[in-house]
């Protein structure tokens, strides 16, 4: 009866936005952004609330793309804008991704700054050759929502937040006769000169600043809308165009445009706005994005955030994320699990973003401007990553929000020229970034889960159709030959692979849905993978077009080999569809297991993956690239050999080496929530190795106990008996009090809520 009540407690926490929740316990708190901003991570710690169209955060450099007319390798670092180890800020902007291995955004960089104005934000060696401002982080605060830190050259304290669509900054001034805020529209992350397209500026009046940017970039043809508004008025404001290669500026000359004129087109654009300010005087500004026009971005501000109060604006989005991370309540736990637990929900739930005005209004594939029918548009899906772990994750914790996500890739579907489902999407616009054609799979898992709040029979037609389009990176080829050939793709092993599982997630879902002749081609096709596998050596291998293998090879490789982010020693291992096959195929039983142990145990020198941007030394453990996702399902496989209990021993081991709460903590790049939600999940003692299928592997948790919140109310309560870092191997497992003689739980049994029960030892079963 307590834990029942218990039960009760919690949903009535999970209350309307701006009411406070009524649980024993913030989980706010242990929320850590700063997790993952250091090297590999590629995670920002500013603001943003729970799939907010603004991510607004600190800019700590400015790298660009190209040095000396070549690939600048440092640009990487920045991937979302920010390092740990830089001292100094450039300004804050309103758009990041959130642990991407490739990057772009980072639109509308503002900065506040007092004294002579300068307008090039200067290089980190010279600091005060430009508007950068020092910082230290023992005076930076990061949290849900929130993002404070000192500028200390000018002292001024900076403060953002968010509301979905706004960002929200606060600016504490010293006494000066020479305050500005400067607009930089030409900065960007991934940035060269010829990124923005076209920039806009309109000052409506002494408050009140409306523009947008086109840039080409990850995404080819972006445009962004914005509206500004200031607290106070500006004394005056000045323009500067910079940009080197408007061979026509038409008669423009007849007016001065550089100070007090109303608007200002061109590439390359900087605005300034000049205040006089007293001691601690504190200047407000919000910033409203939209993706259809300047009109949708003041409507947006005007819905969202119509007044001035920050504190409103900070608290009502840091209870959204109080809701959303009370959908899985962990039971006590030291603070350091909690940080990482909750900092991984939190990372998981950035992703896929909000992309419509508040009217529903949002631009498509197309150009054209659409309307969302009950519904939310979502855009950034990183599916090569977040097929894995992230959907499946959203069809426990928010099938309807997962549910509106596949609506969106069907309107994608819809409206690209080419005809096809995402591959990575982004602001109206697809990146065709990796391999595989993953969306299929997210649509497939939600229709066999039974989470499909929409027209089946179309999402069908539309996986069928992608997975049929000839002309993409070798599916002809694929759909011909039964593999990719080597000469006609470098990494055609991996998309033989991949195509093979995203081939038996359509049949699985064609399997559901009575479609007999669909579920015959493509479990057909889903069993490709095996012409890639060469027996002579035990790993998957290039083949060329006459059927013979590539003679040079080498499995620890990642470069040049027919793989992507990985080496063959890893992919062998990615039929996730169908292990049992995969381990009669490799020699057996024993072999496999011997080839599992090595990989985790075994050292790989540097050489193999020095010429990979992501892949490091932080993201591995012996040959497991834990760091990049081909990998995660890899640490289960034991379950379907006669040593499952390696399978838990392996889970625990990954889990304190590849998570930590501190910004180093991320053992690769976080991939919008992908390695976030391999945490979640794994930390609670099961995962969706094949999204697709109804089946969990059960691994081992490393929580004392936890309840996930379920539609209708339900809850299902993980219980752990005699858990702890050394008993970490599963000698029983109930299911409301009934023994789980088998290695997975279904996602009807998660779905019908109760209680699921680990009983824990020092000693494998």
């Amino acid at each position: 009866m307590k834990q029942v009540f218990t039960a009760l407690f919690i949903l009535s926490g999970l209350t309307a936005l701006g009411q406070q929740t009524r649980t024993t316990e913030k989980l706010v708190p242990y929320v850590k952004p700063i997790i993952g901003t250091q090297r590999m991570g590629h995670t920002y710690p500013g603001a943003t609330v729970p799939f907010g169209m603004v991510q607004l955060s600190p800019e700590t450099d400015t790298v660009g793309y190209e040095l000396n007319g070549k690939y600048n390798p440092d640009v990487y670092k920045y991937c979302a804008g920010y390092q740990y180890d830089d001292h100094t800020i450039v300004g804050f902007s309103h758009t990041h991704f959130s642990g991407t291995g490739h990057s772009d955004l980072g639109d509308f960089l503002i900065m506040p700054t007092v004294g002579t104005l300068k307008l090039n934000p200067g290089k980190a060696d010279q600091p005060h050759s430009g508007y950068r401002s020092a910082f230290s982080h023992q005076r930076e605060v990061s949290e849900a929502n929130y993002y404070k830190v000192k500028l200390d050259d000018y002292n001024i304290e900076a403060e953002l937040t968010t509301s979905t669509r706004v960002g929200f900054h606060q600016y504490t001034f010293p006494k000066s006769d020479q305050a500005h805020i400067i607009l930089d529209m030409t900065s960007g992350i991934y940035n060269y000169p010829d990124k923005n397209v076209w920039t806009y500026l309109h000052v409506i009046n002494d408050t009140l600043v409306t523009g947008y940017r086109q840039t080409n970039g990850w995404a080819k043809n972006r445009v962004l809308y914005f509206a500004l508004k200031f607290s106070k008025p500006f004394m005056m404001h000045g323009f500067r165009n910079e940009s080197k290669r408007e061979v026509y500026r038409g008669f423009w000359g007849k007016f001065n445009q550089s100070k007090n004129f109303p608007e200002i087109a061109g590439p390359q654009i900087k605005a300034w706005f000049d205040f006089n300010t007293t001691e601690g005087e504190q200047i407000k500004v919000k910033m409203a994005l939209s993706p259809v026009s300047m009109d949708g971005a003041l409507r947006n501000m005007q819905a969202e955030v119509p007044g001035w109060n920050f504190n409103q604006v900070k608290a009502a989005g840091q209870q959204q994320w109080e809701s959303e991370l009370h959908k899985v309540v962990i039971q006590s736990g030291s603070r350091e699990q909690k940080e990482n637990f909750y900092t991984a929900m939190y990372h998981a739930l950035i992703n896929p973003t909000t992309y419509m005005d508040v009217d529903g209004q949002y631009k498509g594939l197309d150009q054209n401007v659409h309307q969302a029918d009950h519904f939310t548009n979502y855009t950034t899906f990183s599916l090569w990553d977040t097929y894995r772990a992230l959907h499946p994750l959203f069809n426990i914790v928010d099938p309807l929000r997962n549910t509106d996500m596949i609506k969106s890739m069907l309107l994608h579907y819809e409206q690209s020229p080419e005809h096809m489902l995402p591959v990575w999407s982004n602001s109206g616009n697809e990146n065709w970034c990796m391999s595989g054609y993953h969306s299929v799979a997210v649509i497939a898992d939600a229709v066999v889960k039974g989470n499909a709040n929409f027209d089946v029979n179309e999402a069908l037609e539309a996986c069928v159709n992608t997975a049929r389009h000839r002309d993409y990176e070798g599916i002809g080829l694929y759909m011909d030959k039964g593999y990719v050939p080597d000469e006609k793709s470098g990494v055609s092993v991996s998309n033989t692979l991949e195509y093979a599982f995203d081939d038996w997630a359509i049949a699985q879902m064609a399997q559901k849905l009575g479609r007999t002749d669909i579920y015959n081609e493509f479990i057909k096709r889903s069993e490709n993978y095996k012409n890639v596998y060469d027996p002579n050596v035990g790993f998957m291998r290039p083949k060329l077009s006459d059927g013979t293998f590539r003679k040079s090879f080498d499995p620890l490789t990642t470069i040049n080999q027919g793989f992507i982010e990985g080496n063959s020693w890893n992919y062998t291992l990615f039929v996730p569809q169908d292990p049992a096959s995969l381990i009669k195929l490799m020699g057996g039983n024993q072999r496999v297991i011997r080839y599992l142990d090595s990989l985790f145990t075994m050292h790989l020198p540097d050489k193999f993956f020095a010429e990979t941007e992501d892949i490091t030394r932080d993201g591995i453990i012996g040959n497991y690239v834990h760091g990049n996702e081909p990998s995660h399902h890899v640490a289960y496989l034991y379950n379907w050999t006669n040593q499952p209990w390696k399978t838990q021993e392996r889970v625990r081991m990954i889990l304190p080496k590849m998570y930590k709460p501190t910004p180093d903590g991320l053992g690769g790049n976080d991939d919008t929530g992908q390695m976030s939600a391999w945490y979640i999940f794994s930390s609670l003692g099961f995962y969706p190795v094949a999204p697709g299928s109804e089946q969990y592997a059960l691994g081992s948790p490393a929580v004392n106990g936890a309840t996930i919140q379920l539609p209708a109310g339900k809850t299902l309560t993980i219980t752990t008996k005699n858990q702890g870092p050394k008993n970490v191997y599963v000698q029983k497992v109930l299911l409301n009090g009934q023994p789980l003689n088998r290695l997975y739980i279904t996602h009807s049994e998660i779905m019908q809520g109760g209680k699921l029960t680990f009983y824990m030892s020092g000693k494998h079963n």
